[in-house]
């Protein structure tokens, strides 16, 4: 699997920002065939840091409805892996210096 579709985007929230500070861990939305090795391994290149752990979890899609002029319309947000990446002591990852 390229280094490129390993990691998709970070994940921006209060929780990630909060962890992220206070636990070195930074979340990122990462492809569902992914593994841990590829995960860390894309995150060291990509941020040139040292990775210590990652934990990944999938998360479920969620059903959405809503009203409109011809009724309900029912649709279903797409599931999507995720990754919590923990760097080494000392190092950190600027995800807004490109913005």
């Amino acid at each position: 699997m390229k280094l490129t579709e390993v990691l998709v985007k970070p994940i921006l929230t209060e929780k990630a920002n909060l962890q992220q500070d206070k636990l070195r861990r930074y979340a990122f939305r990462v492809g569902r065939k992914a593994n841990k090795l590829e995960i860390k391994r894309a995150v060291e290149e990509f941020y040139g840091v040292t990775v210590i752990n990652v934990n990944t979890a999938v998360v479920p899609g969620k059903n959405k409805t809503r009203y409109t002029k011809a009724g309900f319309v029912k649709g279903q947000k797409p599931a999507y892996k995720k990754a919590l990446v923990t760097v080494a002591e000392g190092e950190n990852i600027d995800l807004y210096g490109n913005i």
